[in-house]
């Protein structure tokens, strides 16, 4: 919303016009901004593209990318951010372009189920202070354990309240403003991080009905097992200093 809409003043003194346009901003206002980061030399599937490009008033999407190659390639009508890479720093332009009341952050290598836009919308609607997730599949493009990774990431999710970014993390726009975005001094991570200071703050992760699949191509290339220990050890520093830094700011 346009900061004239924001910060003018409730008298009559505003003129006929100007209450016309802010009213009309209002109605016209996403509920949901879809932000989709692209590496450098990174190309949307295009199914999920034009899947989540879809025409709405309710969504918007925003391609956030790295590099002028990508941005020439893609189709043209789409609406992109440009800027130095890093996951971190591309979610946060994402963001600070987006009009919707709500962000849902999607992996441009994701693949989502038939009525997943319709859920998050729904999901948007009921809850006003949460970080939304799906359930996490992986997809056939890797070694079959990781199978049990997902089953991990599921239970690690319910239980512990501890979703990753491949899970689609859905969080109130003015709720992400105020907890500063994602960290872009993180390499990687940077999701993680978040929902520890989410919830620190007091906002709920919870489940959206729908499930997300990812890919495993990480795992075929570097191995099952060393790829499944690496993760292991980068979550729980992460989650170890998020904690910290979360404490000591509240101090």
């Amino acid at each position: 919303m346009a900061a004239g809409c924001r910060s003018r003043s409730r008298r009559s003194s505003s003129s006929p016009s100007a209450r016309a346009n802010c009213i009309a901003e209002v109605v016209t206002r996403p509920i949901l901004s879809i932000v989709v980061p692209l590496a450098p030399g990174e190309w949307p599937d295009p199914e999920l593209l034009a899947f989540l490009n879809a025409t709405s008033t309710d969504t918007e999407l925003i391609l956030s990318l790295a590099d002028d190659d990508t941005a020439k390639a893609l189709p043209a009508g789409l609406q992109i951010v440009q800027g130095s890479p890093g996951r971190g720093r591309q979610l946060n332009r994402g963001a600070e372009q987006a009009e919707g009341e709500w962000l849902w952050f999607v992996h441009a290598d994701c693949r989502l189920e038939p009525g997943s836009v319709e859920r998050v919308l729904a999901f948007a609607h009921s809850h006003a202070r949460a970080v939304g997730y799906a359930r996490l599949r992986f997809l056939d493009d890797g070694p079959a354990l990781t199978r049990l990774n997902a089953l991990g990431a599921n239970l690690r999710s319910r239980l512990l309240g501890l979703p990753y970014g491949d899970q689609g993390l859905c969080v109130p726009a003015g709720w992400f403003g105020q907890l500063g975005g994602f960290r872009e001094d993180l390499m990687r991570g940077e999701d993680l991080d978040f929902v520890v200071r989410a919830r620190t703050a007091g906002l709920k992760t919870q489940p959206i009905d729908m499930t997300i699949g990812t890919s495993a191509r990480r795992y075929r290339k570097d191995g099952w097992f060393s790829t499944t220990f690496g993760h292991q050890v980068a979550a729980w520093r992460l989650i170890r200093n998020a904690r910290r830094n979360s404490g000591s700011k509240g101090k």
